[in-house]
């Protein structure tokens, strides 16, 4: 079998939190990302979907080198990343790009387009001045932008054309891999739908591999082939787009599902609810063993309290699916 673009494995990422002890050591360790393991193939689009502060953010920074791991691999057509020096890493810098979550924040303001998507250009060596020029009008018409409007500057587009700049700055490299930072959570509802089919155009016209994080359920659901669900740190399940939401095998997937609301009102008012009790733990104190099973409507279904004491592997099934769990499937 060939590599996969992107192998994640076992990553995690801890921020020192609250005061330190006499030695020098933080008292306290806040979790954000506790062991995640997945792969991503060339061309292929992975949701990543749950609740706000799970980790997902931090996540798609450390793996685009933003945050230095504090434990696990990253490889990237089976070149190891994490260990790599700043110098090492700029060739890779190219080819992984990011798309970030707000618009407003993540262009510079003293900078005009021509400038934003120069830069890149530059820094990466890409042709001489004229064409970079040529490149960044291009690159304007490849998002659906008025080439005439380069030399503007952020704060005379609107935030739906904002967030194409910055769509138009993640291609200038020409990378393989894009990391989507919930790109459309940040505009308005009418914008939304235009941003989405664009980047499944523009995936399809340039053989773009996608991490796509993000909130709404339906926007993964119409962009990606596989999702991945996490939950305070750690990936619960990973699954088939199709297999996912027709039956999810995870506890917290089913519960996250169920809060769709369906088209149809007779269906609406007779579909079963699962509600969740109490609140998500701190990731500053993760329960011990799984971390959901506080929460879990069939934690006392598991023999042995394995669910208190023992943290679930992520296994992979005949069909290709993950879970990690100690309930049986089916159950």
């Amino acid at each position: 079998m060939s590599t996969p673009l992107l192998e994640v494995r076992n990553l995690a990422r801890h921020f020192p939190a609250g005061e330190r002890s006499w030695s020098g050591a933080p008292r306290q360790v806040l979790k954000a990302v506790d062991g995640v393991s997945f792969d991503l193939e060339r061309g292929e689009s992975l949701g990543l979907v749950g609740e706000s502060g799970c980790g997902k953010s931090t996540l798609a920074r450390t793996i685009v080198g933003l945050y230095p791991a504090t434990s696990g691999t990253v490889r990237f057509e089976g070149t190891e990343l994490t260990s790599l020096s700043r110098s090492a890493w700029r060739p890779y810098r190219r080819r992984i790009q990011m798309i970030f979550q707000d618009p407003y924040a993540s262009l510079d303001p003293r900078q005009t387009v021509a400038q934003i998507l120069d830069e890149p250009l530059r820094l990466f060596g890409m042709g001489r001045r004229r064409e970079r020029r040529l490149r960044a009008l291009a690159l304007l018409d490849a998002v659906g932008l008025n080439p005439r409007h380069v030399n503007r500057y952020p704060h005379e587009f609107s935030g739906g054309q904002r967030q194409r700049i910055g769509i138009a700055r993640a291609l200038a490299g020409e990378p393989d891999l894009i990391v989507c930072d919930e790109p459309v959570s940040a505009l308005d509802v009418s914008i939304q739908a235009q941003v989405i089919n664009l980047l499944a155009e523009l995936r399809e016209r340039f053989g773009l591999a996608y991490l796509f994080i993000a909130h709404d359920l339906a926007v993964v659901r119409h962009l990606c082939e596989r999702i991945a669900v996490m939950y305070l740190g750690r990936v619960v399940e990973v699954a088939g787009r199709e297999a996912l939401f027709r039956s999810p095998a995870h506890p917290y997937t089913q519960a996250l599902l169920s809060a769709i609301p369906h088209p149809d009102p007779e269906v609406e008012r007779t579909r079963e609810r699962i509600v969740l009790t109490g609140d998500v733990p701190s990731p500053l104190a993760p329960p011990t063993g799984c971390t959901f099973h506080p929460r879990c409507p069939h934690r006392g279904a598991v023999p042995g309290n394995r669910c208190a004491t023992e943290p679930p592997v992520l296994l992979t099934d005949a069909e290709g699916r993950q879970r990690a769990c100690h309930l049986e499937p089916g159950s």
